[in-house]
């Protein structure tokens, strides 16, 4: 008689949340965002898809550890955003915030619209209110200064990225001379197009020092 061994599944090794976020991000990198799906994770951390259940029930329950993920690696050093003046506070901010969102593909993508997990960020929001507050802002006025140069740094990002996914790759059909020379009926619209899709460094700064200047004129704070 032939016995038939059974064979058992093979157990999955323990996996921590972190471990997950970490292969995530990583893998952001390589696929962008439409790509990085749960089931690519699972490959490449050799498991099966069901494992991560265990930590994420979705897709965004994962971006919104990725994105505070994200956020904590950005705020690591106690130093980088400065308790000095507001203006000073929201052009390091919002320098700090694009410098983090560009070390991901479709990094200010991730961050939209995700939910932080913890009360992490509530550190810095909580001394940025409370310099803002001392320096003679209403706290609406201070949340609205601050929430519109985050949105204006989340919207540029996505833009950025729309155009140059990472440092050194470009997306086609963003070539300038081939775009001048497309709209030459309209001289203004094809001398625009390098003002808008290059030297991003120079527009992110521009824009930002026009918002934090209209916000000292609008509230009159000096």
């Amino acid at each position: 008689m032939s016995s038939v061994v059974t064979q058992r599944p093979q157990r999955s090794p323990k996996l921590d949340k972190r471990q997950v976020v970490e292969t995530a991000l990583r893998l952001l990198n390589e696929t962008g965002l439409d790509g990085l799906t749960l089931r690519a994770i699972a490959k490449e951390l050799d498991v099966q898809a069901p494992a991560l259940y265990w930590h994420f029930k979705n897709k965004q329950e994962l971006l919104d550890e990725m994105a505070t993920e994200m956020y904590r690696r950005m705020v690591e050093d106690p130093g980088a955003v400065p308790d000095t003046d507001w203006r000073e506070r929201l052009l390091t901010a919002n320098r700090a915030l694009r410098a983090a969102l560009l070390s991901y593909r479709d990094g200010a993508k991730v961050f939209s619209g995700s939910r932080f997990t913890g009360t992490l960020h509530a550190v810095e929001m909580e001394r940025t209110l409370t310099l803002f507050t001392e320096a003679g802002f209403t706290l609406a006025q201070a949340v609205r200064a601050t929430f519109t140069t985050y949105l204006f740094t989340i919207g540029f990002v996505t833009e950025e990225q729309g155009v140059q996914p990472l440092p050194g790759e470009r997306r086609e059909g963003y070539d300038m001379t081939e775009r001048a020379r497309l709209m030459a009926d309209f001289p203004l619209s094809a001398q625009a197009g390098a003002l808008m899709f290059e030297d991003y460094d120079r527009n992110f700064e521009e824009g930002l020092a026009v918002i934090v200047t209209g916000i000292g004129v609008r509230f009159g704070i000096g």
